[in-house]
């Protein structure tokens, strides 16, 4: 896949004990945008945080995690973000999602590697 120098970055931030049907919804995210064929998607975990209600989330030793946060950036055409959305809105109950216009400078795969799973 070749994506355009102009892109978008979907960034959607959620608990990490947030669930979907019974599935880490972090899971269950990565998994519908690769089924969709979008470019790619990481799921990145916080050591500390706070959102609309205020509460802290911190992994502090003496506190076990204490539902950290998650962010996942997905990277892609902005059609392909935008058909994505509806889909998002339905499975987030509660969290952050912003989008942002990039400049893609490179974007590269190995040609020999298999895909995982």
């Amino acid at each position: 896949m070749k994506l355009p120098s102009e892109a978008e970055l979907l960034r959607i931030f959620i608990g990490e004990t947030d669930k979907h049907g019974g599935r880490p919804l972090y899971e269950v995210i990565v998994e519908s945008a690769r089924k969709r064929g979008m470019a790619g998607a990481t799921v990145l975990r916080g050591l500390l945080s706070f959102g609309a209600n205020s509460r802290i989330h911190t992994a502090k030793i003496l506190r076990l995690s204490e539902d950290l946060p998650v962010v996942i950036e997905i990277v892609d055409k902005p059609e392909r973000i935008a058909e994505f959305l509806p889909e998002l809105d339905e499975m987030i109950e509660e969290g952050l999602i912003t989008l942002e216009k990039v400049q893609v400078i490179a974007y590269r795969h190995n040609p020999g590697a298999r895909p995982a799973g």
